[in-house]
């Protein structure tokens, strides 16, 4: 009986331990405007990322250089699916929702319209690394419109 129980312990602590651990986009990513799809504008940016990424926590630094001007931006999102606000480009303050399918991490970003009165703007994102770890896919999609693909190669 104690064999038993000691089996199915650790077989459960094996299990939850592989489910436990995800994709890791830890490090410095460089936009590849090449390879990206729908970015329009943002093709003539140049756009590293700096993610530092823990089991609770995901957070991204982001600088820009467009048209000789220089930004920054800190985005965080919380791996365990609690909402996280967060500044959108040109959208304000959204509300972030993160969540694991299988080795994507799924992120909701929802904000209140330009609009006074506007209906709220949802946008969903889906950040994905290749099998190699030298490309990161960032899509997003909001409605019916065509997935913005941003392709970041690992510096």
């Amino acid at each position: 009986m104690k064999c038993k129980f000691v089996i199915s312990a650790v077989c459960l602590t094996a299990i939850t331990a592989f489910a436990a651990k995800h994709t890791d986009f830890s490090g410095t990513w460089q936009l590849n405007s090449d390879k990206s799809k729908n970015i329009g504008m943002m093709g003539q940016m140049e756009m590293t990322q700096t993610i530092e990424q823990t089991n609770t926590a995901l957070d991204v630094t982001t600088h820009t250089k467009f048209q000789g001007r220089d930004d920054d931006s800190k985005t965080h999102f919380d791996l365990a699916g609690k909402p996280v606000t967060n500044e959108a480009p040109m959208q304000g303050p959204s509300e972030t929702v993160s969540k694991w399918e299988d080795a994507k991490l799924v992120t909701t970003w929802t904000s209140q319209s330009a609009v006074a009165g506007g209906r709220k703007i949802v946008r969903s994102e889906t950040l994905s690394l290749s099998g190699d770890g030298k490309t990161m896919t960032l899509e997003s999609v909001r409605g019916a419109n065509a997935p913005v693909v941003m392709v970041f190669d690992r510096k």
